[in-house]
């Protein structure tokens, strides 16, 4: 029997003896970052913790602010899923910006093609990856902050953006490499700008109802959700709170996504 933050893990065997835990339960520490297999996308553990989600000042779909509990820690995707990454699970690599390296965000997947991605590194490493909710991407995102993007409010510290927009932003007419700007609090990188990032749940038009523990909010998903804004996006589409809806099979030279890993 062992306690891992704050909660008590018992494995009983079957003649009724507590059996050992893996032994990489005792490090999962805040902020630790490791990787399962070689060629696997790196992840920082997150702790658990309280934060308002939403926003009470942006658009209808932000509305209302509202508490978020996360009782247990996970770990997610230091980066947005490189291409170098993608293609060493699936044998190819479907971006647009495939000459862009290997070290640059995966984009024009589905929401569909990350379940297949996720299926097959499941197989491989023997762990369980998922995308996140949009409750744990926010968190993640916010990594205790009130800042107005992911880490900074000044848009330019975190993200790559605006190569569309007037005036233009940072961007190229292309994806960047991953890492090149600040981290946020917890160690994660580019959350805000460079590719839109997949979350699990079904799209609802505003969070009334929404589930305040954290978990993946289904429904009819006729539309799935992206956070984070893109390269070629206006500053405002890299806030912390906005969200976009898309058909689950369409995909882009701007989409992309991130992973979550289950730790209990």
């Amino acid at each position: 029997m062992r306690c891992f933050h704050g909660f008590m893990i018992v494995l009983i065997g079957l003649a009724g003896i507590v059996l050992p835990i893996q032994a990489e339960l005792n490090s999962f520490t805040p902020g630790k970052t490791f990787r399962d297999c070689a060629d696997c996308p790196e992840i920082v553990v997150i702790p658990p913790g309280s934060f308002e989600m939403g926003s009470d000042k942006g658009e209808d779909n932000e509305k209302p602010l509202h508490r978020v509990t996360i009782k247990s820690p996970f770990a997610m995707g230091k980066t947005e899923v490189t291409q170098g990454q993608w293609r060493a699970v699936m044998g190819e690599n479907p971006s647009y910006f495939n000459n862009c390296g290997e070290n640059c965000p995966v984009e024009q997947v589905s929401w569909e093609d990350t379940q297949k991605y996720i299926k097959r590194l499941n197989t491989k490493t023997g762990k369980k990856y998922r995308l996140p909710s949009e409750a744990e991407w926010e968190y993640a995102c916010r990594a205790g902050g009130r800042y107005e993007y992911c880490g900074s409010d000044t848009v330019g510290n975190v993200a790559w953006y605006g190569a569309n927009s007037n005036p233009p932003g940072n961007s190229k007419k292309i994806i960047n490499p991953v890492a090149l700007k600040q981290a946020n609090a917890f160690g994660l990188y580019d959350m805000s700008g460079n590719v839109w990032e997949w979350v699990e749940d079904c799209y609802h038009d505003n969070y009334v109802g929404a589930p305040v523990d954290g978990s993946v909010w289904q429904g009819s998903c006729t539309m799935r959700i992206l956070r984070g804004g893109a390269w070629d996006d206006e500053r405002e589409f890299s806030r912390v709170a906005m969200r976009y809806r898309k058909g689950s099979f369409f995909k882009q030279n701007y989409d992309g996504f991130r992973l979550l890993r289950v730790l209990q």
